[in-house]
């Protein structure tokens, strides 16, 4: 683990930085009326097979449509339980995403759950922006999540109203930070690999080396200048008390390789550049992660909310490790919604 001293937040800011651096359709018609009288659609049905089916759902909030990947649970014989599952830093747009990357499709085959992946939000730490972006665009992603797609979800798949959330990097520290937001939505959270800080230095940091470095966007449509009280609103450390009653699993790795770091890994394909890259950027990546974590537990404590932690004495910030942890997390979040 790293000591998340304040001496060591520049030499970990630098790092992290030199890192990153381097079938039949059918029109649908459910509606979801806001407050202000927004409202959002489904308009269009992909139908793939009985188990998976694409949904294309318009966000009044950001004015555009949204794919969203489900995969259907074992037995759709009563209603069931949702998972949302969100895409890391490029939205799952790339082919780092969890349909590309890892075993979800086979992996819930046999479970009875909804498994709902929206398509997009790339570099936009899923959140609302206080105003449109001259690269990103309308960014209003919690809106999105939180009220618009979960009703027009429960109505199209017939589900339950009982919600969990995960996500990896990026989302991880979104998956809090939109329980947190929306607090009766989801009983159960996986954060994997994630920064929950946002208004520390090192959290700043890196949320800037994702939206701007990255994404090529701007912090200050986002959540304003440094020091803007957004940044701390934002923030599940800051806001940790409201992450009380939920099954928290939330994880990481050291940053130093593992058994995900060699050429057999099929997701390298035998690539030595790759698993360099893998090692040394992920490995400086995941280590500031360790030191978010770290925090995070310490604060969870303090409060005396309980959480599932799995601090990895090795592992890098990448994919064979967020398998390891979605299979690892998902006893405890199936028995939070009862899937």
């Amino acid at each position: 683990m790293i000591d998340p001293k304040p001496g060591r937040w520049v030499c970990m800011t630098a790092l992290v930085a030199a890192a990153l651096a381097v079938g039949p359709m059918t029109v649908g018609s459910i509606a979801n009326a806001e407050p202000n009288d927004v409202v959002s659609t489904l308009e269009m049905t992909e139908e793939i097979d009985a188990r998976h089916v694409n949904l294309y759902v318009h966000s009044a909030s950001m004015d555009r449509n949204i794919k969203i990947q489900v995969l259907r649970p074992a037995d759709t014989s009563v209603p069931r339980p949702v998972l949302y599952l969100l895409h890391g830093a490029g939205g799952g747009v790339d082919g780092a995403n969890w349909t590309a990357q890892t075993d979800v499709d086979s992996f819930f085959a046999d479970k009875n759950v909804n498994v709902v992946i929206p398509l997009g939000g790339a570099f936009s730490y899923y959140t609302d922006w206080k105003r449109d972006d001259p690269k990103l665009g309308r960014v209003k992603w919690a809106t999105f999540l939180t009220k618009e797609l979960p009703p027009i979800i429960d109505q199209a798949l017939g589900a339950n109203g009982v919600n969990a959330i995960a996500g990896v990097s990026m989302s991880g520290s979104s998956a809090l930070a939109l329980a947190q937001e929306a607090p009766d939505l989801y009983r159960a959270v996986g954060a994997y690999s994630g920064c929950a800080e946002t208004s520390t230095p090192i959290g700043r940091q890196l949320v800037k080396l994702v939206v701007e470095t990255r994404g090529g966007g701007k912090t200050a449509n986002m959540w304003g200048p440094t020091g803007d009280p957004a940044w701390s609103a934002a923030d599940p450390y800051v806001n940790a008390e409201k992450l009380r009653g939920k099954f928290l699993y939330i994880t990481t790795g050291t940053g130093l390789p593992g058994e995900h770091e060699s050429l057999d890994n099929p997701r390298l394909d035998g690539n030595p550049t790759a698993l360099l890259n893998q090692t040394m950027t992920g490995g400086v990546i995941e280590a500031a992660t360790n030191a978010c974590t770290i925090h995070l537990a310490q604060r969870l404590g303090e409060l005396d909310i309980p959480a599932t932690f799995d601090f990895r004495s090795t592992g890098t910030h990448s994919w064979g490790y967020w398998q390891d942890d979605l299979h690892k997390s998902w006893p405890g979040i199936a028995t939070a919604i009862g899937a």
